[in-house]
């Protein structure tokens, strides 16, 4: 059994009851006295960070005398939203709202490892897999939505309809690679990021875990901007009409 942070221990200790008939429903596998992992309880709280905050900045939403966090979200809001129109063309808007919650739930998991006690969720394999899964799911039904079932298929077959038997293996091998490559990278590059931060912060505590831990935030801000930009490059060509 994996080392237990102590807000695992605590909702292993309370509230096992749910998450154990909801892994026995899905048939996964997992400790019936421990199933909350690390990596589960770190989400979970994340997502409630994200829930609480949102709910908070909608009740001080103001047009006339905005916040510093609403001010932020607005920043955020914009330099996601200018990201998806550099990219897709036409109705860029529809997809922003997706672009965001995705930006802003991969930043946060990967800033919480920093707070002592905790650790980042996306440095265990299972939530970048989770969360390429969903940008895959979404991308093909964005392209399914916006071109049709025979439009979107076309896509497959390439520019040369009669290459068609060796683009569509291509093509297939190409969408199945990708949720493999969000995976690995997010995956990779949090693991390590979390494992040289935690050998400097050991070593020393003074001048090398400030800018170890700098570096850090930078490389968490750079893999939740790469993990959405990758996203929407995927659903422009997933909906694009003159592909």
């Amino acid at each position: 059994m994996e080392h237990q942070l102590w807000l695992t221990a605590l909702l292993n200790r309370l509230v096992p009851g749910p998450v154990n008939a909801l892994f026995d429903l899905l048939r996964i596998p997992h400790e019936a006295g421990h199933p909350w992992t690390n990596w589960l309880s770190m989400e979970v709280l994340v997502a409630a960070i994200i829930v609480v905050l949102f709910a908070l900045l909608r009740m001080s939403l103001s047009i006339d005398n905005p916040g510093k966090l609403q001010h932020l979200f607005e920043l955020i809001y914009e330099f996601v939203r200018g990201q998806a129109h550099d990219t897709i063309e036409h109705g860029a808007d529809r997809y922003a709202a997706f672009f965001g919650t995705l930006f802003i739930f991969i930043l946060f998991m990967n800033l919480i490892g920093i707070i002592p006690g905790f650790e980042s969720p996306t440095m265990f394999p299972m939530v970048p897999l989770g969360l390429a899964v969903c940008a895959f799911l979404y991308y093909n039904w964005a392209g399914l939505r916006a071109l049709g079932l025979l439009g979107y298929l076309k896509q497959f077959v390439g520019p040369v309809w009669w290459l068609f038997f060796l683009m569509i293996p291509i093509e297939i091998i190409s969408h199945l690679a990708r949720p493999l490559s969000l995976t690995v990278r997010l995956f990779a590059n949090m693991f390590a990021g979390e494992k040289v931060t935690f050998t400097f912060l050991t070593l020393t505590y003074f001048i090398a875990p400030t800018i170890f831990m700098g570096l850090h935030v930078f490389v968490a801000m750079l893999q939740a901007y790469i993990f959405m930009l990758l996203t929407i490059i995927y659903v422009s060509m997933a909906v694009a009409h003159e592909h």
